[in-house]
């Protein structure tokens, strides 16, 4: 897959590229797994806004995916598609039982191509299967964190993880933070690399582009009064006031951990943090 550049018609598309969709095979979407998607403008049942700038964009129809294949699957990729709602492309595919799903496309995803899913699946690219079956060293991507539930990790355009170990009843695997964590032996993952691996180099070039996104703008909070944010305030517009960084609501953002979940700490053998330093 390229990128698409364009003629610098305007300063706005000077600088602009977006996707190449050669890959895509139809833009049709199967009817029976779509369903209407509602814009909140990122606000939660009670109205309050939860995440900022976000409003406004074209309507999508999310695409009912699964992630978690049932034991014992042969599928046929029958077409490959554009999802609005994720960075990666998914595959529409159609098991022996006359069923259809859509999955998540690797980079090996072509029409025609079989896959297997389950403890008996042959140890190809895009077949899932649980972390015992799968060799240590193996790139995988859609990795479960509880099994049965669904993959939940490693699913977005162009990522890949490393199986890296094999102890006891944990399987340790290398996370595209760089981060390694254990987990379980019957969590299921599928072989290889999550499709459409240039989408992190594409270039937004306008800002009517985010728009249609739904992402509205943003506002640095040094240009605003001190009572609209900590940064803000000042005599004529000088920055280097020394203050620490700062949320709007006064929590500091460099060197503050945020982290909640402390029960899975002992499932993180390697910090991605730890990762960085030693680069």
């Amino acid at each position: 897959m390229a990128i698409k550049q364009y003629n610098p018609t305007t300063p706005a598309r000077r600088g602009m590229t977006s996707e190449d969709y050669s890959q895509i095979t139809t833009r049709k979407p199967l009817k029976s797994l779509i369903k209407s998607k509602k814009q909140n403008a990122g606000r939660n049942n009670q109205g309050r806004i939860t995440t900022r700038h976000r409003g406004g964009g074209v309507k999508r129809h999310y695409r009912l995916m699964n992630h978690g294949l049932a034991d014992g699957l042969k599928l046929t990729v029958e077409e490959i598609e554009y999802d609005p709602n994720r960075s990666a492309r998914i595959a529409r595919v159609k098991d022996q039982h006359g069923l259809y799903h859509y999955i998540l496309a690797d980079t090996s995803m072509t029409k025609g191509k079989t896959i297997e899913s389950g403890v008996n699946a042959p140890i190809e690219t895009s077949n899932r299967m649980p972390l015992a079956k799968i060799p240590v060293g193996t790139q995988i991507y859609a990795i479960e964190i509880n099994p049965g539930k669904g993959a939940q990790m490693v699913r977005s355009a162009g990522t890949k993880a490393q199986l890296m170990a094999k102890e006891g009843d944990y399987a340790q695997v290398r996370l595209p933070s760089g981060e390694v964590r254990r987990f379980r032996l019957e969590a299921t993952a599928a072989i290889g690399t999550v499709g459409n691996v240039q989408h992190q180099n594409v270039k937004i070039g306008s800002a009517g582009r985010n728009r249609r996104k739904g992402i509205r703008p943003t506002v640095r909070g040094v240009v605003m009064n001190a009572a609209d944010h900590p940064h803000g305030g000042g005599d004529g517009g000088r920055h280097g006031s020394g203050k620490a960084p700062r949320t709007p609501w006064g929590q500091l953002t460099l060197g503050y951990r945020t982290r909640r979940r402390k029960n899975t700490n002992n499932l993180i053998v390697r910090s991605r943090h730890d990762a960085k330093r030693k680069r």
